[in-house]
């Protein structure tokens, strides 16, 4: 292929990878309606703070009293196996991404609402959260692994049932957004 060129090797067009990245995903954006910029928000809102609330697990073990209740209580381990507070911090900065996601695909007429790098974000978003919940229904309804039992009941009464909830949150504005003629 020669740089600069409009034709590549096999007869089509060159392709830029920052725009075909940053570039719309052809076809008419569906607005966002009413439904599909609460959903946003809600979501939004429920990434950001669980993103302050990781923040302050770096560095705390706020609400709780010791590392040792915070390991069993939040995370279902022992208090040696707790992740790293660099670890923590990043996953902070993930569910920051996440809620900067789902913010920005509630605006599909925007160019970087209707971006390829935003839409693919948003179903992934939508994903691994659905995944974390169910999984962890599974495992802690179940009774799989070690965990202690104060984690199994939380994760069954908030931390996975939010999850999911945030996963389909994100997966209704995801679909409530795509290009027409895709629905």
């Amino acid at each position: 292929m020669v740089y600069g060129s409009d034709v590549d090797e096999y007869g089509g067009g060159a392709v830029n990878a920052r725009e075909w990245l940053l570039g719309a995903v052809q076809g008419e954006r569906a607005p966002a309606g009413p439904g599909g910029r609460a959903a946003a928000a809600a979501a939004a809102a429920g990434l950001g703070a669980a993103a302050a609330l990781h923040a302050v697990w770096a560095f705390s073990p706020w609400p709780l009293e010791s590392r040792a209740e915070f390991a069993t209580v939040v995370v279902g381990v022992d208090e040696s196996r707790l992740p790293s507070g660099p670890a923590t911090v990043a996953v902070a900065g993930l569910l920051g991404a996440a809620a900067w996601l789902v913010v920005t695909a509630a605006r599909p007429r925007s160019p970087l609402g209707a971006s390829r790098l935003v839409r693919s974000g948003v179903w992934t978003v939508s994903g691994v959260l659905a995944l974390r919940g169910a999984g962890g229904l599974v495992v802690s309804g179940l009774g799989l692994g070690d965990a202690p039992a104060e984690f199994r009941h939380w994760d069954l009464s908030l931390y996975s049932p939010l999850c999911v909830t945030l996963g389909a949150l994100t997966g209704y504005l995801a679909v409530r957004t795509r290009p027409r003629g895709r629905r």
